[in-house]
């Protein structure tokens, strides 16, 4: 059994002008074949105007993985990373890095990936009442001041 840390990031995508990045770090004890535990998940999300580059997510996981086990490595889809070579990326990190692997590791992922997604969807239905919200407190603010259109 070893330990992972299982990172996805949902939002890859322009919309609205802006790019909205959720990043999913989960924290997993592994056997080769199967998830034998879940430890932790921590959940970041980053706005940007411009699309991400490499350095960019690094920095994105190495914020999402602090305070999770320092022993422990980090773990991602090569597609994440610009598809660039193992070694180059391992290199960028300041704890373990590699692709995934094992069928656990894959397991692994695909649930991070569930987490980000989700968290990014909830993240941007909370943003989009939140407006919303707002604008019907300065529209009782107005008719409360007594100018009324």
């Amino acid at each position: 059994m070893f330990d992972i840390i299982a990172v996805d990031i949902s939002g890859r995508h322009i919309e609205n002008d802006e790019y909205f990045l959720v990043c999913a770090a989960v924290s997993f004890s592994v056997s080769p074949d199967h998830i034998d535990k879940t430890h932790q998940v921590n959940i970041r999300y980053f706005t940007n105007s411009t699309a991400p580059e490499l350095t960019d997510v690094v920095e994105m996981v190495e914020k999402t993985v602090e305070g999770l086990d320092p022993k422990s490595m980090i773990v991602m889809e090569a597609g994440d990373m610009f598809n660039r070579p193992q070694w180059l990326v391992a290199s960028m990190f300041s704890r373990g890095f590699k692709y995934q692997e094992s069928l656990s590791e894959r397991r692994a992922i695909e649930i991070s990936h569930h987490i980000s997604v989700s968290a990014r969807r909830l993240l941007k239905m909370k943003c989009a009442s939140s407006l919303h919200s707002n604008a019907e407190d300065i529209t009782h603010e107005k008719s409360d001041s007594g100018t009324e259109d």
